[in-house]
């Protein structure tokens, strides 16, 4: 007869469904990055998700828009870019027009490939700095894991942004680079507004923030850390990136 407290001790909790873990991110997102602690870290629900929605969007652009127009107004958004376009003979314009608009297209059609890699890239620095500056246990594996999950309010600007095309916005209008109003560069005009502030009020993005605060909490779990280590690692690495492509702006433009 086996003993009842050594099988009470070695009982192994279930985890999360896929359908909890993805409501809780929303409404107690401790409990889905505690359940990836736990050892259930697949990540294919909000991946699936964001390539899913990521098509929605390729394909609204694709319908209500056009790659060609959208290069067009990528390239009239960047002064500078436009300058330069209109010093090169006509062939030479036709064919900068096409490569951008077709590198716009491929670039979405290879959204698995690209967030895959992403998200990668950045769970492995995330996974280096909580670890080694902030002496935490999280494994690569976890970090990942958290950041799909994490990255979930992402898609609800993929969302807004395709109903904002299927709902009548006029092609000439439409900014591949900040195509939903979630931040405050959405109310600013890219060719009247200088490029290193454009850039700055384009990064403080609701959706964006939301995903880091979720990011601090959930490397924070798996890592064993306190969340202030977890925000400063999120926040810090978002400073960065950000200073940087305001540097890069304010030098280009």
């Amino acid at each position: 007869m086996s003993d009842p407290v050594i099988q009470s001790a070695t009982e192994v909790t279930p985890g999360l469904s896929q359908g909890q873990r993805l409501t809780n991110v929303f409404t107690a997102p401790s409990k889905t990055f505690q359940d990836i602690k736990n050892g259930h870290r697949s990540w294919w629900l909000p991946f699936i998700i964001m390539v899913v929605f990521g098509y929605l969007f390729f394909a609204a652009i694709t319908m209500k828009v056009g790659w060609t127009q959208a290069a067009q107004n990528a390239i009239h958004t960047n002064p500078k870019a436009e300058e330069q376009m209109s010093q090169l003979p006509k062939d030479q314009q036709e064919m900068r027009m096409k490569f951008t608009s077709y590198a716009m297209e491929g670039g979405f059609a290879a959204t698995p490939l690209i967030v895959l890699i992403a998200v990668a890239l950045a769970s492995l620095v995330l996974w280096g700095t909580i670890n080694f500056a902030f002496g935490g246990k999280a494994t690569f594996g976890e970090i990942f894991a958290v950041y799909m999950y994490a990255g979930l309010p992402g898609v609800l600007k993929t969302i807004l942004g395709t109903v904002v095309l299927f709902l009548g916005m006029a092609p000439e209008s439409f900014n591949v680079n900040n195509f939903a109003p979630t931040n405050l560069g959405a109310f600013l005009s890219p060719t009247e507004t200088s490029p290193a502030l454009y850039k700055l009020a384009t990064a403080i993005d609701f959706t964006t923030i939301w995903s880091m605060v979720l990011l601090g909490i959930g490397i924070a779990i798996v890592a064993k850390v306190k969340r202030t280590s977890g925000y400063i690692a999120v926040f810090g690495w978002w400073a960065v990136v950000v200073i940087c492509s305001v540097g890069w702006a304010a030098l280009m433009g």
